[in-house]
């Protein structure tokens, strides 16, 4: 263990005894966890994550393999007063760690699947693709989002939107059974809605701020294949298709789940040649339904313009990642979002001519996800998962180097400002922007009664604010 000489940040007093004692916590983990400083072999790596965009520098890492390894992990942070930030995968954390302690829970990658019960238990470190292959081989299928890489812990705690199985099951979060939990004064919970109903309920669409989730179960559904995938068409038919695609969605049924996105597609890479550095608006469609009942409902779309690639077809649930055919590899990401209370057709031409037409706009993607059926009703068992009612969701996310930044911002800003008068002025948990704790953004994923049940029940929790966002920017208090 090397005494942390790459930091430019001054140590706080805490954060100083902390580093001292790191070598002593390194001795109280399992002999698959690990300890990392700053100038350590494999700090780094245990750092980075999908969005390179955030950067944390904490004091110091814990590599967890297991739970008990978390539970030592935050004593130590509560024996030496430093604030905790949890990574699993790195796509959507929400706020950089400068300075305090960092939880990395990747190893924590087991999976279980009960076929009888059609209850999956995943740790905190399992990612989506891991579940669907262990599904599948059950006939069964969960309610997991577009990416395959993304964690399933973090997309889980802030709702989770499924771009397949959301209109006829609802959001990821209204399906769990049970969550393991260690709590800021570091003990190891079974949280469920017997043991701790209030606790249960924030935790399912809270996001953060109750401690650190070391494995979460959740209820599966029957399902083999799906018609889907997705339909690229050229962006010079951009209005042609945006508007056709508005006008179908509000007729087909809950067991039909789509979104729309225009795309500024790189040059080289992993993109199919004809779509390799062009403009493209591209259909992302899945269809619980027969194939021949899924091509006729996708009859208009297809109608709407010429496509240069049309890729939907069956498929298995294992490869429902086509559909949206997110990247994987780490880069820098930055995003917006907005839920609309409606998308008339003035809301689409305003739409176009600020993502379109105007040729100062490098937004990477623009995505429009239509919310219907279940997400759009109560939950069977009442959650933290809130603003329901939007029909629509936009989503903005600009890959850029450091330097282009400032224009992505301004024109994700002139977006969102065009689509002004349909917006509610609040987003989904899972969609609020990576590396922004501040609570003011944060509270915008909530009506205020939620909202202020949850900041009572962190307080509840964490009475020290170990789990504070706004403190993982400014290092240990």
């Amino acid at each position: 263990m090397t005494t942390p000489t790459t930091r430019t940040e001054t140590l706080t007093p805490a954060e100083t005894v902390a580093t001292a004692a790191a070598t002593l916590l390194a001795g109280r983990l399992s002999e698959a966890g690990a300890v990392f400083q700053p100038g350590d072999e494999g700090y780094a790596s245990a750092c980075a994550g999908f969005n390179v965009a955030v950067q944390h520098r904490p004091a110091v890492v814990v590599a967890a393999a297991n739970a008990d390894d978390v539970t030592e992990a935050v004593r130590f942070a509560d024996d030496h007063d430093l604030c905790v930030v949890v990574q699993a995968t790195g796509h959507g954390p929400a706020a950089a760690a400068h300075g305090g302690l960092l939880i990395d829970t990747a190893r924590m990658a087991e999976v279980t699947v009960d076929p009888d019960t059609r209850i999956a238990r995943v740790g905190a470190g399992v990612r989506w693709q891991q579940v669907i292959d262990a599904a599948a081989v059950h006939g069964l299928a969960a309610a997991n989002g577009s990416s395959p890489t993304v964690g399933v812990v973090g997309y889980t705690l802030g709702g989770g939107l499924s771009p397949v199985l959301g209109r006829t099951q609802g959001y990821a979060a209204d399906h769990v059974v049970a969550i393991d939990l260690v709590t800021a004064d570091g003990v190891h919970r079974r949280v469920t809605a017997e043991s701790e109903p209030g606790l249960f309920w924030g935790l399912r669409g809270g996001r953060t701020g109750f401690g650190v989730v070391t494995a979460v179960e959740f209820r599966l559904f029957p399902l083999e294949t799906l018609f889907g995938g997705g339909i690229f068409f050229p962006g010079e038919n951009a209005r042609a298709v945006l508007h056709a695609w508005r006008a179908w969605v509000d007729s087909t049924p809950d067991e039909l789940t789509s979104s729309i996105a225009i795309l500024r597609m790189p040059p080289a890479g992993p993109v199919p040649e004809p779509l390799r550095g062009r403009l493209v608006v591209h259909v992302r469609v899945a269809y619980l339904g027969t194939v021949q009942d899924g091509t006729r409902l996708l009859a208009p779309i297809r109608a709407a313009a010429p496509a240069i690639l049309d890729a939907v077809g069956e498929l298995p649930y294992r490869a429902a990642a086509a559909i949206h055919a997110d990247p994987v590899d780490p880069m820098p990401v930055y995003e917006r979002s907005a839920l609309l209370h409606d998308l008339p057709p003035e809301a689409v031409d305003r739409l176009l001519d600020t993502a379109v037409d105007n040729p100062g706009a490098p937004v990477t993607l623009v995505e429009v996800r239509h919310l219907a059926g279940a997400l759009r009703r109560p939950p069977r068992e009442p959650n933290a998962v809130a603003n329901r009612d939007a029909p629509f969701l936009v989503f903005l996310a600009s890959i850029a180097p450091a330097a282009e930044v400032a224009a992505h911002t301004a024109a994700q800003g002139r977006i969102l400002a065009g689509l002004g008068p349909w917006t509610t002025g609040r987003t989904f948990a899972n969609f609020l922007t990576p590396g922004d704790g501040r609570a003011e953004h944060t509270a915008t994923a909530y009506p205020a009664d939620v909202h202020d049940r949850l900041v009572a029940l962190r307080r509840q929790w964490d009475p020290r604010g170990r789990f504070d966002p706004a403190r993982h920017q400014g290092g240990a208090a």
